[in-house]
């Protein structure tokens, strides 16, 4: 688990991304947290099954750079975005990661921290030496939380931005 200064991020196991799949609030009552009210998309729900799960059943791989990381407000005690890497560890130690805020808890800084605090860990992790983002291109939260953290926008299209921090160890 990862802490920041309002948040937890816990990288969910096989058995909790099923019951996340699941959206019945047994995470929740597994983690000790009240209620929310988080929708899955299709293409979350898609990758969940066909990619993230299959990858954090392999033990071969890392995990941690697979499986969905819930963001929790410490005190709120609930669950309030999601963010995931994409894979390992390319062979120029590029990863890619993803993220979403729930709607409800949209505008807080939550992402923006999360973020944060997933830099600082990847940081220390010596295979890693860039991280990738691609955002569609009004998705002006996004790109916020990405400038934020000091991400470059290198390749605006028409309809994806892509993203790229160095970490220079």
């Amino acid at each position: 688990m990862i802490q920041t200064f309002r948040l937890n991020l816990l990288p969910l196991s096989y058995d909790q991304l099923q019951k996340y799949i699941k959206n019945d609030q047994s995470l929740e009552k597994e983690l000790h947290l009240k209620n929310s009210t988080r929708s899955i998309s299709p293409e979350l729900k898609e990758a969940l099954k066909e990619t993230i799960l299959p990858n954090v059943a392999d033990p071969a791989k890392n995990y941690l750079y697979s499986t969905l990381w819930t963001i929790i407000n410490r005190a709120e005690r609930q669950m309030v975005a999601d963010l995931c890497f994409v894979g390992e560890p390319n062979a120029d130690g590029e990863i890619e990661i993803g993220f979403g805020t729930y709607e409800q808890h949209q505008g807080h800084g939550y992402m923006t921290e999360a973020v944060t605090g997933m830099i600082k860990w990847v940081r220390e992790q010596a295979e890693v030496k860039s991280i990738f983002a691609q955002t569609e291109m009004g998705n002006f939260a996004s790109m916020s939380v990405l400038q934020k953290n000091g991400f470059i926008q290198f390749s605006p299209e028409e309809k994806l931005s892509s993203w790229k921090l160095d970490l220079n160890k």
